[in-house]
């Protein structure tokens, strides 16, 4: 299990986004990033790799995730941190989330891994513009170039998956987008919500709305593992991606997030021999090369 990075003090990101090893940007913050993108990335294989439908695997994803991190936040004594200071951003974070959450997975049931990956990867945009107006947060050159880079390699991946776009699927996913995004600018305005105790609250909200419409105990033993996994995946990339949008600006934090995009696809290739195109993997290095690129010469 990937250990979070739990409660850091600010003097010491302070410290790290000054100092020359990063250029700026926080080490920690940008790794925390990265973990979320690569297990975020891995979503379409557990709800494409088993028959429940979405709203089934909305309740078990939902309550394996807050029995995963509940258990994890005990272990690590953060009890009265995590869910005793969660506040009004930290409810209102959990909300978004589950409204994301709730469109996120219905989106791989009704289109491509690789048409959700790819328009998730408009985020930056939108976390970008929503900071913009909220607090005046203008990101950099760098960034901004860098975003215009990735979205010419998610246009290049959706000319190549043309054939596979489905509306209603791409619009939940673009419903998911703009839910993720408002749960970045959400935790980059308030820093000091605690990322565990919202990430439960989310999944308790999964639970509930997912009773109402479905009997959750009609999946198999097997396919409930599966979707254990699927939890325990999800608590940790929720968790990591609160934490890391803390120590970086918005919309940087959308674009390293952005590494969903190319993994995606490549993990459906591996797994479920879903073959992408040539377009896809020329898009997809596009992206990879926007995110580097903006670490590097930032």
């Amino acid at each position: 299990m990937v250990e979070y990075s739990w409660g850091l003090e600010k003097s010491v990101s302070n410290l790290l986004s000054t100092g020359s090893l990063c250029k700026k940007r926080p080490v920690t913050g940008v790794l925390l990033l990265v973990v979320s993108a690569v297990f975020f990335s891995s979503a379409g294989l557990f709800v494409k790799g088993i028959s429940a439908d979405a709203w089934v695997t909305i309740f078990w994803r939902g309550l394996f995730a807050a029995v995963f991190t509940t258990c994890y936040v005990v272990y690590r004594g953060d009890t009265g941190k995590e869910f005793g200071c969660i506040g009004k951003p930290g409810v209102i974070a959990a909300i978004v989330g589950a409204v994301g959450a709730m469109a996120f997975i219905p989106a791989f049931k009704h289109t491509s891994i690789a048409n959700v990956s790819l328009i998730y990867a408009a985020s930056p945009f939108i976390a970008a513009a929503m900071m913009w107006v909220w607090v005046n947060e203008k990101p950099s050159a760098i960034v901004l170039t860098s975003s215009v880079v990735a979205l010419l390699g998610v246009t290049i991946i959706f000319f190549g998956s043309l054939g596979a776009v489905y509306l209603t699927g791409d619009m939940l996913a673009l419903g998911m987008t703009i839910a993720m995004a408002l749960f970045v600018c959400i935790y980059r305005r308030y820093p000091n919500t605690p990322a565990a105790g919202p990430a439960v609250l989310l999944s308790c909200i999964l639970i509930l709305v997912a009773c109402v419409f479905c009997d959750p105990f009609v999946a198999s033993y097997f396919e409930i593992l599966i979707m254990g996994g699927f939890g325990l995946v999800f608590s940790i990339a929720s968790v990591t991606l609160a934490e890391g949008a803390k120590r970086l600006p918005a919309a940087e934090t959308a674009l390293i997030s952005s590494l969903e995009t190319p993994l995606a696809p490549l993990w459906a290739w591996v797994f479920l021999s879903e073959v992408p195109s040539v377009l896809t993997l020329v898009g997809g290095s596009i992206v990879l090369f926007a995110v580097y690129g903006s670490q590097f010469f930032g």
